[in-house]
């Protein structure tokens, strides 16, 4: 927790509560159990420690609702990749020389990378947990980067090697369960990841479901990536009842107007990865045609072995692809459109309370409300690039990067000040990571690190 109470004094702040809400020159008191007190004007909060925030954006931590966090540690390796390579690069080539330690470090460089940006609450779709050890270690890098987290089990290579799979999600998720999240309370919190009917037979389709419900978890799942996409994995659910307000639908792209609205229909989630979706041939990003839907998007980071792992450049792709899909129409009859129907408000939204929606989470974070957790992050106000601040909305959007990034708290606690991440050994963390990366491109000889490798495919 906080342990002392702290007031953001005169900050521009963006509350993400409702479309387009800014509310200038304003106090944010942070209680001492972590969560806000009082929004206001001029609180006076006698013994409070003071930051002063005047001409600073401050906004929700953002929420990343999909992102492979072990990857961090191969970043950019795929960033010229198609699908195929991906899969063949790492799936059924560096996936399966991860040691535990690797895990660790993976998890932990890249948890740390997502909160440096400003994202606080992160999803985890961990699928690279060879053994109980794997799992692990990275449920600890997360817990000790001391941001909120989803910590999503995803399997292994056993699961992912060979589609479709006909073998079940492992049992070692119960063990994780029980150690790791007897309560859902933490900051750190647990949900399944599970292939879904694209990647598996439909019995163990039916039997990974069914380990969800025993063990009370939500599940966040791969559906509509590419021609996978479009075998109807949303009418294979709705056919076996397992639909639900509790999973997270991550792409979506080629799924069918019938099955968005099927999702919609069950109170279901959806996480857009516009970077990824774009490079790998899963189809156009989903966010209009969501909307239409009735599916509030989220945003998803996914592979940062081949993008970056930031939610401002998320954003910027995903507005931009939405405004070029919807404005299409009129260029080829020139017909006059008044309005953008895609605002850059309802973009903010997508990435701060619609994500903690998605990881089930809206009511502690993804809005500045009172009564939630602080988890909120201060822009720097010494940018040209903010300057003048004439729409903040639209700066967060289109200006800001993560270099603005200058203080982020999670549950009250500065984890970030002035530039810095708190209590973060840097030297070491790249100490380990190069560590780790030589070690595993070591065992694939073919690796190259000049941005010419690209992976060789069974049929070539």
């Amino acid at each position: 927790m906080g342990g002392t109470r702290t007031l953001l004094r005169g900050g521009t702040v963006i509350t993400a509560a409702t479309p387009g809400e800014v509310l200038e020159n304003t106090d944010i008191l942070i209680g001492a159990d972590g969560t806000i007190e009082q929004i206001g004007v001029g609180i006076d909060a006698a013994g409070a420690e003071v930051v002063d925030v005047t001409g600073r954006i401050v906004h929700p931590g953002f929420v990343d609702t999909h992102r492979h966090t072990w990857q961090s540690i191969v970043r950019n390796l795929a960033s010229d990749w198609s699908l195929t390579e991906y899969l063949a690069g790492l799936h059924t080539g560096l996936s399966k020389h991860f040691r535990p330690e690797d895990t660790y470090t993976g998890n932990y460089l890249g948890a740390l990378e997502a909160l440096d940006s400003g994202i606080t609450t992160l999803v985890d779709w961990s699928h690279n947990l060879a053994t109980p050890q794997h799992a692990d270690a990275a449920v600890k890098a997360l817990k000790d980067t001391g941001m909120r987290a989803v910590f999503a089990h995803g399997g292994g290579a056993a699961q992912w090697g060979s589609l479709p799979s006909a073998v079940v999600h492992p049992d070692d998720a119960r063990r994780v369960r029980d150690e790791h999240f007897a309560s859902d309370d933490g900051l750190v919190t647990m949900a399944l990841a599970l292939r879904g009917p694209q990647f598996t037979t439909p019995e163990v389709n039916r039997a990974d479901f069914e380990l969800a419900r025993d063990l009370d978890l939500r599940v966040t799942v791969h559906v509509g990536d590419g021609y996978w996409g479009k075998s109807g994995p949303i009418r294979k659910l709705a056919e076996d009842g397992l639909l639900s307000d509790r999973t997270t639908y991550v792409h979506c792209c080629t799924l069918g107007d019938d099955e968005l609205k099927l999702i919609a229909d069950s109170g279901g989630t959806a996480s857009v990865a516009p970077d990824v979706e774009m490079q790998m041939g899963h189809g156009f990003p989903a966010t209009g045609r969501l909307l239409r839907a009735g599916i509030r998007p989220t945003f998803s980071i996914d592979v940062c072995s081949s993008n970056g792992g930031d939610m401002f450049a998320t954003m910027r792709t995903a507005i931009g692809m939405q405004r070029a899909l919807d404005n299409a129409p009129s260029v080829e009859t020139g017909e006059v459109l008044e309005r953008i129907s895609l605002t850059c408000a309802e973009v903010v939204r997508f990435a701060t309370i619609d994500g903690a929606h998605a990881a089930g989470l809206a009511d502690r974070t993804g809005s500045l409300e009172v009564g939630k957790a602080a988890d909120i992050v201060v822009l720097d106000d010494r940018s040209l690039a903010l300057t003048p601040l004439n729409n903040p909305i639209g700066s967060l959007v289109y200006s800001a990067h993560p270099g603005l990034v200058r203080d982020v708290f999670v549950q009250g606690v500065r984890v970030k000040e002035d530039g810095q991440l708190i209590g973060v050994d840097l030297d070491r963390l790249k100490a380990d990571a190069l560590a780790s990366r030589e070690y595993l491109l070591g065992e694939m000889p073919e690796a190259r690190l000049d941005g010419s490798w690209h992976p060789e495919l069974a049929s070539s």
